[in-house]
């Protein structure tokens, strides 16, 4: 079956701080190419999921398995990790009126504010008529308050309709005991059941506070980590929290917490002044990288909460190749996947940084390859 991708027009009314950047990859996603359940279930491990490897020097794609990727590795490369583990993020809830609704907490703010999504409870569609000073009811009788709306100004696209909204939450008990009895995993309609919170983690989550998995990272295994350090490839960790991920299209991503150590800083500028790959798993990693690496290429510490979005007319700094899940259509991760396909090859000889994405997103449409969390993967070298 032959897929097209296409390459839309430029909007009229983009957003004035990101009307520089190009749309995002465009292409129709079959619904049966989206991933509604964990490979376990299955039958497969979890690493197990299918790999697809693509290089920039030749536009070459190779199909394996996940399992398979200390052969694509080398001594001396550099994996860089996100740490932070997944949040029993979505809460039922009710309006003063009974009528049910489900809360979604996405960032944790200062001053102990939170950035929440509300979704119907019915169909899991976005509500967008929230209202300032609105209390919803939380079981054990918690409850959200909606302060404001989070997009606002030049950010905010749809005038007076609001996904997000800076809230204040008010539990019996601590945040994580009140999720551990009330929360589940959040998942969108084509994840048809839900699943125990153990399928939404990495095995090396250290920190929860993540709305939604950090997903680059699901496949790893201990036995597989184990066979990677044996060979000589350098594991590091860093710290962001994802927010949720059901961005509108062409939307900007939203501020996350990070936390890059001076370790980390400093193995990664080492392995810049000698040449190494600098592997990111996941569009998280590079966010936080991209956040802390000068202009000049380096890397330094720190932590705080990052906006940074990056399009090819911005490039990236701070890696040279990124494991990656397959990112749906027109998605702010498609354009970081553009600006690392773009930036990091020494020699594109004929093809762009978007054809090397469409070359490869073709291949994975053709292949059947499974999108989401609980889908196959796309190693970038």
């Amino acid at each position: 079956m032959n897929h097209t991708i296409e390459t839309p027009l430029e909007p009229t009314d983009a957003i004035p701080d990101y009307s520089e950047a190009r749309v995002p990859l465009h292409f129709d996603l079959p619904s049966e190419l989206e991933a509604g359940e964990p490979p376990e279930a299955r039958g497969l491990g979890r690493d197990e999921v299918r790999l697809m490897v693509s290089y920039l020097g030749d536009d070459r794609v190779v199909h394996s398995s996940f399992t398979n990727l200390p052969d694509f590795l080398e001594a001396g490369d550099t994996l860089v990790i996100n740490t932070s583990g997944t949040m029993n993020a979505a809460l039922p809830a009710r309006y003063t009126d009974g009528s049910p609704v489900t809360v979604h907490l996405s960032t944790h703010l200062p001053a102990d504010l939170w950035v929440v999504e509300l979704r119907s409870s019915s169909d899991n569609e976005p509500v967008l008529d929230g209202k300032s000073g609105e209390v919803l009811t939380l079981p054990d009788g918690a409850s959200v308050v909606l302060q404001r709306p989070y997009l606002s100004g030049k950010r905010n696209q749809s005038g007076a309709n609001n996904r997000l909204w800076v809230s204040t939450l008010d539990l019996p008990i601590s945040l994580d005991e009140y999720l551990e009895r009330h929360g589940s995993p959040i998942r969108y309609s084509y994840v048809r059941e839900s699943w125990p919170s153990t399928y939404y983690q990495t095995v090396y989550a250290t920190e929860v506070g993540s709305a939604e998995m950090p997903s680059a990272g699901r496949a790893f295994t201990p036995e597989l980590i184990t066979r990677l350090v044996a060979k000589g490839v350098r594991i590091l960790p860093l710290l962001l929290h994802t927010g949720v991920a059901s961005l509108e299209d062409d939307e900007p991503p939203y501020e996350e917490f990070y936390r890059v150590s001076p370790e980390t800083a400093a193995a990664i500028n080492a392995a810049h002044k000698t040449g190494r790959r600098i592997i990111a798993v996941g569009t998280t990693v590079v966010r936080a990288l991209e956040t802390v690496t000068d202009r000049d290429g380096v890397t330094h510490p720190g932590e705080g909460w990052t906006d940074v979005y990056i399009t090819p007319e911005r490039g990236i700094r701070s890696v040279n190749a990124m494991l990656t899940g397959l990112h749906e259509p027109r998605s702010t991760h498609l354009s970081m996947l553009e600006a690392l396909t773009g930036s990091t090859s020494p020699c594109l000889l004929s093809t762009t940084g978007r054809e090397h994405l469409e070359t490869a997103y073709s291949e994975a449409l053709d292949r059947g390859y499974l999108w989401h969390e609980f889908g196959d993967l796309h190693l970038i070298l």
